[in-house]
């Protein structure tokens, strides 16, 4: 690529700040070129803490904007649907955050609008793009562990004390499924290949925090009698283990879907009793997941991970919200 694609940032969410931004801007082929806010004073203060050129005190004002490329959109998640097909139609490419939608039919209604703008639209899940998932589904794929015979995963932090967080607004999708419970469940779907086929979940819906599940366990089953144990929790203390276990072997990563720092990102790999640790490189996986894109759109090329796959996670989603508010099990 011989130019970088320019990036603009609707609003100045924490998650853009600390680790999307400063990814974006570690990446080779992206920069980021404006940030919008609803609030100028906001944008401007985000915009001097992390040099960022140009801002806007409104979000149409940033679509408007004939130079930027891409938008990467960190809303709360109800207004995730509105402002991808917004920027669908201003022609903009776009990275949202996970979850991508309320639900399946919104996403499908999202990737829709992306095709009818011939645009590109990719959900947020950067653990993806680090090579350490390459590595774990190559081991997997070469037997090296055997067959496999469960998945384990978490992803738990306790911020049950900030009780005007967003993710206490059951309307605006609140609750720990949707924020942080969409990672084992998208690493389940990733490492095995396939869709679930029930899911059952107990949550723990906390009228403290707007009756959002502060804390669920849930059981996903996938065909063959493979199945993935997970929970995930906002009231609890911080974890984010994954582990798959085959009849020959187990592998373990501490740190699944936390940002990798130094170290981090290796893994255990444990084959008849013996251990051993896989070493990673250490790298930025915001920064690969923008280049990703970056390439895609310069190239022409698919998504590693299409609308498609963003719409079959919220499906599962779904399931897993209801099987938590009704104590059923819910068939896919």
């Amino acid at each position: 690529m011989n130019q970088k694609l320019k990036w603009g940032i609707l609003g100045c969410a924490n998650i853009a700040k600390y680790s999307v931004i400063p990814g974006i801007q570690q990446s080779e082929f992206n920069e980021v070129a404006a940030i919008a806010s609803r609030d100028i004073d906001k944008a401007n203060q985000t915009a001097a803490e992390l040099n960022i050129p140009h801002t806007y005190g409104s979000y149409e004002d940033i679509l408007a904007d004939p130079t930027i490329d891409v938008l990467y959109i960190p809303l709360p998640n109800h207004l995730h649907k509105e402002w991808t097909i917004r920027a669908a139609k201003a022609g903009k490419h776009i990275l949202c955050e996970k979850p991508i939608a309320l639900n399946e039919a919104e996403a499908a209604e999202m990737a829709e609008a992306a095709v009818d703008a011939g645009v590109y639209l990719s959900e947020a899940f950067m653990y993806r793009y680090h090579p350490r998932y390459d590595r774990i589904k190559e081991l997997i794929h070469s037997g090296a562990i055997g067959d496999i015979r469960g998945i384990r995963s978490a992803f738990t932090f306790n911020n049950a004390g900030d009780k005007g967080n967003i993710r206490y607004k059951k309307e605006w999708g609140g609750g720990s499924i949707y924020d942080i419970g969409c990672y084992p469940i998208s690493a389940a779907r990733l490492l095995l290949g396939k869709e679930p086929i029930a899911a059952t979940v107990q949550a723990f819906f906390s009228s403290e925090h707007g009756d959002v599940d502060m804390m669920a366990s849930g059981l996903l089953e996938f065909e063959g009698s493979v199945a993935l144990t997970f929970d995930c929790g906002m009231w609890t203390a911080f974890r984010n283990p994954l582990e798959i276990v085959g009849t020959e072997g187990i592998i373990e990563v501490p740190s699944a879907f936390a940002r990798p720092t130094a170290g981090s990102g290796n893994f255990y790999l444990t084959v008849h009793g013996e251990r051993q640790e896989i070493e990673m490189p250490h790298c930025n996986a915001y920064a690969l997941q923008a280049d990703h894109l970056a390439q895609a759109i310069a190239n022409k090329s698919p998504l590693r991970f299409e609308p498609a796959d963003a719409i079959r996670n919220m499906k599962v989603i779904d399931a897993c919200l209801l099987s938590a508010r009704e104590h059923i099990r819910v068939a896919l």
